[in-house]
């Protein structure tokens, strides 16, 4: 339960955070785009089983994979992507976290 919680407060909580400091004017919306980051779950509907709790999702389903990783890490350095590349980001540190706890 313990890791439920860090693992969903990453998710919901960071991209608050980030969007609060740093896009004061918009942050409803830079919110919004960062908590969508949790889209690239849908790659685990490739996987068998979809779920399965003692499963790293890093390195092991399509778009947690190390050179999506690159690619995110890309996209949060450009200005017109930043947003989307950040919330990508936080997703993967989520699962990160979620990888150490197991």
């Amino acid at each position: 339960m313990f890791q439920s919680i860090i693992h969903y407060g990453i998710h919901f909580g960071f991209p608050l955070i980030i969007a609060l400091l740093f896009f004061k004017k918009n942050w409803k919306k830079a919110y919004l785009i960062m908590f969508l980051g949790i889209l690239i779950d849908l790659d685990h509907l490739l996987a068998n089983p979809v779920f399965d709790a003692n499963r790293c999702s890093i390195n092991f389903h399509l778009l947690h994979r190390y050179y999506a990783i690159g690619i995110y890490l890309l996209l949060s350095v450009i200005k017109k992507t930043r947003l989307i590349g950040l919330g990508l980001i936080i997703h993967i540190f989520a699962d990160s976290v979620d990888c150490a706890l197991m």
